[in-house]
C-alpha cells in the first residue's frame, strides 16, 4: 500500500507539473478569447438559468441540470480543498485558484455546447451525453472516448464517493462523536433511497439541497469576514503578492514557490469547479433546451457560483483568519479551514459541520450520475444496477477507511479525465464558435435548434 501510494502520489505530482497546468489554463485562456469573453455574459446566464423551457426536449429542467453539476462541484473541494491549497501554497494559491474559476467559464461554457450538440437520444427517450459523445462523433475518435470514460469511472469513486463519504464520517466522529460505521450505514440508505430513482431523482433532491447548502455557507463565510474586517486589506495583498512573488509570506505563512501556488491553486480549483474535468457537460446533456447555446450559458454559471463565489469566499476566510489570530498554525492543511471557522463564536463549527455534510452528500448524488453515463456508454444499459450497487458499497468502505491513497488516486484521475475533454474542446473550437455566432452573437437565443429535439 505504501508503495501503490508513493506511485499515484508521484504520477499525480508529474501529471500536475508544468504541462497539465499550461493544457488547462492555456485552454480556458484560448477559449476566452476565442469566445470574445463569454464571462461577460454571466448575468445573462443566471438569468437563462432560472427559466423554464418546457417545450423543449430533455430529461431535466436547465435549473435541475445546473443544481445537479453544482452538486457534484460544490463539494468538500470549496471548504477542505481550499484549505490544503492555501497550506500547501500558500496563500497566493487562492488567487490562483480564483482565476482558474474565472478563466473557467468560458470552457465550462465550451463542454456544455458540446454536450448538447452531440448528444444522443435512446430509444427510451433518454438523452444521453458529454465529452464521450463529442470525441466520438465530433472528432471520430472512439479510442478516446473509451479512455474519457474508463478515467471517469475510477475517478467518480474517488472524488465523487469515497473521499465525500470520508468527510460526513469524520466530521460527525470528531464533532459529536458518532462512529464512522453508523454514519456510513445511514449514507448507504440515504444514497439508495435517491439514485436508484435515477436522474429524475437526483436532480430534484439536488435542486432542494444545493441552495440551501449554498447561502448557509455564505452566510457562515460573510460573518466570519465581517469579524474579520480590519484585516481584509492585508489580506487582499498577501494574497497577491504571494501568487507571484517567491518566498512571499508572512502572518504565519511558510514562504513557498510560485510553481506551488499556482499548481495547488489550479488544481483545487479544478477539483472544486471541474471546469476543463468533463464531468457536468454529461448532466448538462439531459437538460431541456432549445439550442446548445442557451445550456452552454447556463452551465457556465456552475463555474461562477463554485469558485468565483463559495472558493474565493473561503480562501478569503482562511487567509484573513491566519493574519487575524496567531494561534492558528497555517500548515494544520485539512484542518486549516476548521481553526478559521472555530473563531465564530458560537456557531462557527455547527455552520461548518452542516456545510461540510451538505456538499460531501449532494456531490455523492452528482456523481454518481456521471460515473453511471461513462460506465453505460462502455457496457450498456444493464451495467446500470451493477454501477449502482458498487456505489453504495464504496459509500460505506469510504466512511470506515483511511483515504490517503484514494485523495492521490483521485488527483490523478481528475488529470486523466481532463486531457480527453481538453483536447476535444481545442480540437472542436470552431465548432463552438459557429453555434456561438449561430445563436449568441446573432441575438437568437429563443430559436429552436432541430437537432436538440432530435
Amino acid at each position: 500500500m505504501e508503495q501503490l501510494e508513493s506511485f499515484f502520489s508521484a504520477l499525480s505530482g508529474f501529471l500536475w507539473g508544468w504541462p497539465m497546468i499550461i493544457l488547462l489554463f492555456g485552454t480556458h485562456i484560448f477559449m476566452t478569447i476565442r469566445l470574445r469573453l463569454p464571462q461577460l455574459k454571466i448575468f445573462k446566464a443566471i438569468k437563462l438559468s432560472f427559466t423554464k423551457d418546457k417545450n423543449s426536449k430533455g430529461d431535466v429542467s436547465q435549473f435541475g441540470a445546473l443544481m445537479t453539476a453544482l452538486a457534484a462541484t460544490i463539494g468538500i473541494g470549496n471548504i477542505i480543498g481550499v484549505g490544503t491549497a492555501v497550506s500547501l501554497g500558500g496563500p497566493g494559491a487562492v488567487l490562483w485558484c480564483w482565476l482558474t474559476g474565472v478563466l473557467g467559464i468560458a470552457t465550462k461554457y465550451s463542454e456544455g455546447l458540446l454536450a448538447v450538440k452531440y448528444r444522443e437520444k435512446t430509444k427510451d427517450g433518454k438523452m444521453l451525453g458529454g465529452p464521450m459523445y463529442a470525441i466520438e462523433k465530433g472528432l471520430g475518435m472512439k479510442w478516446l472516448a473509451v479512455l474519457f470514460c474508463i478515467f471517469t469511472v475510477f475517478a467518480s469513486f474517488g472524488i465523487g464517493n469515497g473521499v465525500q463519504s470520508k468527510a460526513i464520517a469524520d466530521c460527525l466522529f470528531i464533532s459529536y462523536d458518532v462512529p464512522h460505521f453508523a454514519t456510513g450505514i445511514v449514507e448507504v440508505v440515504l444514497v439508495i433511497l435517491v439514485i436508484f430513482f435515477g436522474v429524475k431523482a437526483i436532480a430534484k433532491v439536488c435542486g432542494s439541497l444545493v441552495p440551501f447548502m449554498a447561502v448557509f455557507y455564505i452566510i457562515g463565510c460573510i460573518a466570519i469576514l465581517i469579524m474579520n474586517w480590519n484585516f481584509l486589506d492585508e489580506t487582499i495583498i498577501l494574497i497577491f503578492k504571494s501568487a507571484f512573488t517567491p518566498q512571499a509570506a508572512g502572518a504565519g505563512f511558510v514562504g513557498g514557490t510560485i510553481m506551488m501556488a499556482a499548481r495547488y491553486g489550479i488544481a483545487r480549483g479544478l477539483f472544486s469547479n471541474e471546469s476543463g474535468l468533463g464531468s457536468a457537460p454529461i448532466i448538462a446533456a439531459a437538460a431541456q433546451t432549445r439550442n446548445s447555446v442557451r445550456q452552454a450559458l447556463v452551465s457556465s454559471t456552475g463555474t461562477f457560483w463554485d469558485t468565483v463565489v463559495v472558493c474565493a469566499l473561503t480562501g478569503l476566510v482562511i487567509v484573513s483568519s491566519v493574519v487575524a489570530y496567531p494561534d492558528i498554525d497555517a500548515t494544520q492543511t485539512a484542518l486549516l479551514t476548521q481553526k478559521a471557522f472555530s473563531k465564530l463564536p458560537y456557531v462557527g463549527s455547527l455552520f461548518l459541520n452542516i456545510s461540510i455534510i451538505t456538499f460531501a452528500f449532494s456531490t455523492i448524488l452528482g456523481w454518481s450520475y456521471y460515473g453511471e453515463k461513462a460506465l453505460e456508454y462502455l457496457g450498456g444499459k444493464k451495467t446500470i444496477i451493477y454501477y449502482r450497487l458498487t456505489w453504495v458499497v464504496i459509500v460505506f468502505i469510504g466512511a470506515v477507511m483511511n483515504l490517503d491513497l484514494v485523495w492521490n488516486i483521485s488527483d490523478t484521475m481528475n488529470a486523466l479525465m481532463a486531457i480527453p475533454n481538453l483536447i476535444s474542446v481545442l480540437l472542436l473550437s470552431g465548432v463552438i464558435v459557429k453555434e456561438t455566432k449561430k445563436y449568441l452573437w446573432s441575438n437568437k437565443l429563443d430559436e429552436y435548434d432541430p437537432n436538440c429535439e432530435l
